[in-house]
């Protein structure tokens, strides 16, 4: 069964995840190269250890470029790192005057906090660059490539770690704008403020994305093996937690079962897990993508598992 639904023009956002080394990176390739043919559409990698340069054969950076041979298709590897110190630059006004006012770190303390990182920090960093690229509005279609299922869990549990974090620093500055209020009459909003309320839209504007059925959706990719499903069924849990759709899936690397005998027990040994994955994801379609021959890289390897996904 190919997949289906992913023309519908509500639809902005669709997030492929697994396991390490199950074919998210080609599968979200292929995927967005099926959709640039529709959309103007950009392939996004929030995996630290990035590939998408490797699967095109060209280079990728935290900079969207186009993709040789592809029109209407770009791809970009975000840099969490790289989002982290830009927020910190462009914020360090505003965040030196949230701990002035809201804590009791001298200037040197605040200096080595500033310097810090912070634990989640990275997949907040990733998503809010992913949502600040959505609000552009630059392309129809934005196809997310995750690192594997514990990444990809964080990233979307980010907007939560996010949301605590400004709540937090809130309940700082309001006991900064009592005292101020009580001695002065008065209080007018600063920059420290509108950062924080920028961020809380931010949040809003992630969970309004991921938990719109209409808008976002997660199709997790898998190989028939054991641990790839159990960990899919997982997965599959921790994003209807979330309210995250995730109403089809994509069975990677299935042995033909014709061939030489290698192939036929390989295959045996799968059918047992395309079995579990029916009893454990009843109502969920399957697509099924066959093991090839050779690496899919480039373009041309890229086209035929295109074929596969949506013929």
């Amino acid at each position: 069964m190919p997949l289906s639904g992913l023309d519908r023009k509500t639809l902005e956002m669709v997030i492929f995840g697994g396991k390490g080394g199950v074919g998210k990176t080609s599968c979200a390739l292929a995927a967005a190269l099926w959709l640039s043919e529709r959309y103007r559409t950009i392939v996004i990698s929030t995996d630290p250890a990035h590939s998408l340069g490797d699967s095109l054969g060209q280079p990728v950076g935290p900079i969207p470029v186009e993709v040789a041979g592809a029109p209407g298709l770009a791809a970009l590897e975000v840099s969490a790192d790289q989002a982290f110190r830009k927020f910190k630059k462009d914020h360090e006004a505003e965040l030196v005057k949230l701990f002035e006012t809201s804590s009791e770190l001298d200037a040197e303390d605040i200096r080595e906090m500033m310097s810090l990182s912070i634990p989640g920090i990275d997949e907040m960093m990733s998503l809010k660059a992913v949502i600040d690229l959505v609000s552009e509005g630059a392309y129809e279609r934005y196809v997310v490539d995750t690192a594997p299922t514990g990444h990809a869990l964080r990233l979307i549990s980010s907007p939560e770690l996010l949301d605590g974090w400004v709540r937090m620093a809130s309940k700082m500055r309001w006991k900064y704008r009592y005292m101020v209020e009580s001695f002065s009459g008065g209080y007018t909003a600063d920059e420290a403020d509108n950062m924080l309320l920028d961020l809380k839209r931010t949040v809003k504007r992630i969970e309004a994305l991921l938990s719109s059925s209409a808008r976002c959706e997660f199709i997790p990719v898998c190989i028939p093996e054991d641990m790839a499903v159990r960990e899919t069924a997982r997965l599959l849990s921790e994003l209807a937690e979330h309210r995250i759709s995730a109403r089809q899936l994509v069975m990677n690397n299935v042995m033909e079962p014709d061939g030489s005998e290698f192939c036929r027990r390989r295959r045996q040994s799968q059918d047992r897990y395309l079995a579990l994955t029916g009893e454990l994801f009843p109502g969920i379609p399957v697509t099924v993508v066959p093991q090839f021959p050779e690496e899919i890289r480039g373009l041309d390897g890229l086209k035929k598992l295109k074929n596969a996904l949506f013929t």
